[in-house]
């Protein structure tokens, strides 16, 4: 129960019409691939008619939301998980109710219960189907979303902040930059050379100090992440990512140094980043 309860953790989608015709599609295929309620010994046009099943599909769709699902949205407050499942259920009932008329229109069957029972379970299937992929896009969504405003908000927070990286070197110069400039650092012997932007261009210094002091120095600021034992990047300019549960390569402002991270570091940088 307490489960329920919570705070639904995703945003209501903006693109209506979009997710209408994803559903619809999925209708189509799923009837004329799967062809359930004796579909199969139709002997008119299959495709045609799935298709019409899932133009209904995205027609109820549209409708419920802008009907029930957005007004309700708007109204309930906090919008919790109990909800966005009733939600979901009333949706699935709707489509299944319109999708049972059409079918006994077309195909000249009685509207009783137990056919209904019967389109109401595929109907279930399908929405679950649906119901998954729709979180789904839901979390791709959110996270993005978080991870983009992490990074806006922390490169607005920083934008008057500068960095020190100490020499330990009695000759050695220290180097001050801006931490909104800083791109990453990489271990190099016995120092480090640090890549930051300067009027716009990246540009590498070295610097007679290790990766671990280094570190120690940026520890205070929580976009700064080790992803190799032999780099610490800036989160907040990372352009591209590219790679899987293997590793990944970074690409960090419009630099054509490729960063790697370390397949031990790739579950911190999931985390780091949800």
């Amino acid at each position: 129960m307490s489960f329920l309860t919570r705070t639904y953790p995703f945003k209501q989608s903006n693109h209506m019409l979009r997710d209408s015709l994803v559903y619809g599609i999925l209708v189509w295929a799923m009837l004329y691939l799967m062809q359930p309620f004796g579909f199969h010994v139709y002997e008119g046009n299959k495709c045609l008619v799935a298709a019409i099943f899932g133009l209904v599909t995205m027609v109820c769709y549209v409708s419920y939301g802008w009907a029930v699902s957005r007004p309700l949205y708007k109204k309930v407050k906090p919008w919790r998980i109990w909800h966005n499942g009733c939600n979901v259920l009333g949706l699935i009932l709707f489509i299944a109710i319109c999708n049972f008329f059409l079918f006994s229109l077309i195909f000249h069957y009685p509207i009783t219960f137990g056919i209904f029972f019967q389109f109401f379970y595929w109907a279930v299937i399908i929405g679950a189907i649906m119901t998954v992929l729709g979180i789904g896009f839901a979390y791709n969504r959110s996270l993005k979303d978080r991870l983009e405003e992490l990074l806006r908000n922390t490169t607005e927070e920083q934008k008057d902040i500068s960095v020190t990286i100490h020499s330990t070197s009695v000759r050695g110069e220290d180097l001050t930059i801006p931490i909104n400039s800083l791109l990453y650092i990489e271990a190099q012997k016995n120092n480090v050379s640090v890549c930051y932007l300067k009027d716009g261009k990246p540009v590498n210094v070295e610097v007679h100090t290790t990766l671990t002091a280094a570190i120690e120095e940026l520890k205070e600021y929580g976009n700064i992440f080790q992803c190799h034992r032999s780099f610490v990047v800036n989160v907040n300019n990372i352009t591209s990512a590219k790679g899987n549960s293997n590793g990944y390569q970074l690409i960090l402002g419009n630099t054509s140094q490729s960063i790697p991270v370390a397949r031990s570091y790739v579950p911190q940088l999931k985390s780091f980043i949800a």
